[in-house]
């Protein structure tokens, strides 16, 4: 079955009646890609500033991917009753950029969040603490959609209709380091962080707030869980977010561009707290299989080789600086810019839901998120010129929304 012969209309009409609407999709059709640059059914072309949600970091139709994809499609799975050759040497990627010890493979961002849950309660057990099985997170936080780890998600949105969650999991104020060292006591078996809260609106934590939180966590006995899932692999011109700061995780979670598409999540755990888990505990069906972790490897490589950070920082802090400048032209409507390599949120004085819309019809991708923040996540392969392209549009539409906010 090929894209041919369907049109937007009809693929339209085709979810209306069969899929679950628990999306809110944009009206257009992709039907391939190349570089940055995405193309519809009709052959229109949109410049991706959001990459599949942090996903296509490599941008589309790159030569690695395209190579992988034609080698391994002989074995593409095998569960983990059996050995493949890549988990292992992806497992030890992670731990050697990461400084931690062993790796659990899965297939989301969410999974990792309820691996990394799911460890630290087991950890605490077998260290005869049972008393220990509370949760700390952060107001803001986002951590997946089951009902582990919606449970230490703060934003009530996301919760009300699934309650009562998981009992335990208590919530902080962010970048409060008073609450932090109270509030992390003799019960709590972890705290999960997001160095960067992206759902929360771009919102990076302090390198003193952090180092707060490990001090707090060391002296009770607590696990420390940096959630680097949009944040990590590369994103903020190194390799892990939280290694702009001092501190180390005990539970690292990593997914979007891990797998380069391919659905791959993975917990990096420090040597104290593996054997959390032993055989039997957990585990996956799909998680870190062959074609995801080929892939995986394919994409440290372009990391390791230098230049793709390199080019995550220049083309972030030009992106940065073209921001600022325009919150200057914008004093009062652009509220505040918050940018670490290619993790960007401008932060407006008025709502932003209208913003994806708008730079759609314009030939550009991009989110609103935290319902007064544009998102900026763009493939790292991003150029000067496609983010002056794209600034020139969405400059046009700042324009015009703050002019429609002004009448209302």
């Amino acid at each position: 079955m090929t894209t041919e012969r369907f049109d937007l209309n009809q693929v339209q009409q085709l979810e209306d009646k069969y899929i679950m609407t628990t999306y809110a999709r944009q009206p257009v059709l992709f039907v391939r890609g190349e570089n940055s640059t995405l193309y519809d059914s009709v052959g229109n072309a949109y410049l991706d500033f959001i990459s599949g949600i942090g996903v296509n970091v490599l941008g589309y139709d790159h030569p690695r991917i395209r190579r992988v994809l034609s080698e391994q499609a002989s074995l593409m799975h095998t569960s983990n009753l059996y050995y493949h050759p890549y988990q292992g040497l992806l497992a030890e990627q992670l731990t050697q950029a990461s400084g931690l010890a062993r790796a659990f493979f899965c297939n989301s961002g969410t999974e990792t969040a309820e691996a990394a849950l799911k460890l630290s309660r087991a950890w605490q057990r077998r260290q005869g603490r049972e008393n220990k099985y509370e949760f700390v997170s952060l107001t803001g936080s986002f951590h997946g959609r089951s009902m582990g780890s919606l449970s230490v998600t703060a934003q009530q949105k996301y919760r009300e209709p699934f309650e009562p969650l998981v009992p335990g999991c208590n919530f902080i104020k962010a970048g409060d380091h008073h609450e932090a060292r109270t509030a992390i006591n003799e019960r709590t078996a972890a705290v999960i962080v997001e160095t960067i809260q992206g759902e929360g609106g771009v919102r990076p934590q302090s390198p003193e707030y952090l180092q707060t939180l490990r001090d707090a966590c060391d002296a009770v006995d607590a696990l420390l869980i940096v959630d680097e899932v949009q944040c990590g692999l590369g994103r903020t011109g190194k390799t892990f977010a939280y290694q702009h700061s001092p501190i180390q995780a005990d539970i690292l979670t990593v997914a979007k561009p891990l797998g380069l598409g391919v659905p791959l999540g993975a917990i990096v755990v420090a040597e104290k707290a593996v054997d959390g888990f032993r055989p039997g505990d957990h585990g996956t069906t799909f998680g870190g299989g062959p074609l995801a972790c080929r892939l995986s490897l394919e994409f440290f490589e372009e990391l390791n080789e230098g230049q793709l950070l390199q080019h995550v920082n220049e083309t972030g802090d030009y992106f940065k600086q073209k921001l600022l400048h325009l919150q200057e032209s914008y004093s009062s409507i652009i509220k505040e810019v918050r940018a670490l390599g290619l993790m960007i949120g401008v932060e407006l004085t008025f709502p932003t839901k209208n913003f994806p819309t708008k730079m759609l019809e314009r030939g550009f991708l991009m989110n609103s998120t935290n319902e007064t923040t544009c998102r900026f996540l763009p493939p790292y392969i991003i150029t000067k010129a496609e983010i002056d392209a794209m600034l020139t549009a969405w400059e046009e539409v700042l324009v015009e929304e703050a002019k429609a906010a002004e009448e209302n």
